[in-house]
């Protein structure tokens, strides 16, 4: 039987039943991980992309947007309406845009569709507010995924917290579908819940998209026809907007008392 080595001319050689024992071990425990990087750029490093300084960078952003629509004061649309040298399809892209920008910085929606409304009728206005709509919505989803749910997730405790978090990330597309239909829920607010939730993004935009045309559309028209508060058009859109709101007081009623009772 051969020992476990054997030596040659003084040198010490490993025996080949020794060497494939090891091998065979060294294979079982797999790759030995990479030592975690030190020093003052590392710690650093870690620290800025932990998730509580990416939602401060989110709360920071938000802030600062808000205050700079504070500022430019978008309401003087509706008294000193669209730049002149915008006009038509090219005006509509841009007031989209705009639109999806100022509803990250919680600029109110029926302002903005009002203002749709008047700046460029009903249909071109409808489109116009529609994809501003899922613009900023899809743009708060994505800044509240990346920059807040590490960080907020874990403060889920709440019953009603609790409830809204599992309805989103059971039932997504349903759930943000009956939140657009009824004006009740904030818009922002929603957009942030579903983010911090385990909803996907294309759900969550159809939802928006689908689930804003009503709402949308009534207060395009009442805008449009603002200078006319008489005709059968504003009052059926005004119509349109009473309705559902009070649908929705009804429904969050309803909700809160079953809750109440679990």
């Amino acid at each position: 039987m051969l020992d476990a080595t054997t030596r040659s001319g003084g040198t010490a050689t490993v025996s080949p039943r020794t060497a494939a024992t090891e091998l065979a071990v060294a294979t079982a425990a797999g790759p030995v991980p990479p030592a975690a990087p030190t020093g003052f750029a590392a710690r650093v490093t870690r620290v800025l992309l932990s998730p509580w300084s990416r939602f401060s960078l989110l709360v920071a952003l938000l802030a600062s947007a808000a205050t700079a629509v504070v500022l430019f004061q978008p309401q003087r649309l509706l008294t000193n309406g669209w730049p002149p040298q915008l006009g038509g399809a090219a005006a509509a892209v841009a007031y989209a845009l705009a639109y999806g920008l100022c509803t990250v910085a919680f600029v109110p929606r029926p302002l903005l569709n009002l203002a749709a409304g008047a700046l460029f009728g009903s249909q071109l206005g409808l489109a116009s507010a529609l994809a501003g709509t899922v613009l900023g919505a899809g743009l708060a989803f994505c800044l509240g995924r990346v920059l807040g749910q590490e960080a907020l997730r874990p403060l889920l405790r709440g019953k009603w917290l609790k409830a809204a978090d599992g309805q989103l990330s059971r039932h997504g597309f349903r759930s943000m579908l009956a939140a657009r239909l009824f004006p009740g829920v904030p818009f922002a607010a929603a957009n942030y819940c579903a983010a911090v939730s385990r909803m996907g993004l294309l759900p969550f935009l159809l939802a928006t998209g689908l689930g804003s045309i009503p709402n949308t559309a009534a207060y395009v028209v009442a805008g449009a026809r603002a200078s006319t508060p008489t005709s059968p058009a504003f009052l059926i859109a005004m119509a349109c907007i009473a309705l559902p709101g009070l649908a929705g007081a009804v429904v969050a009623w309803r909700k809160r008392h079953q809750l109440r009772g679990r």
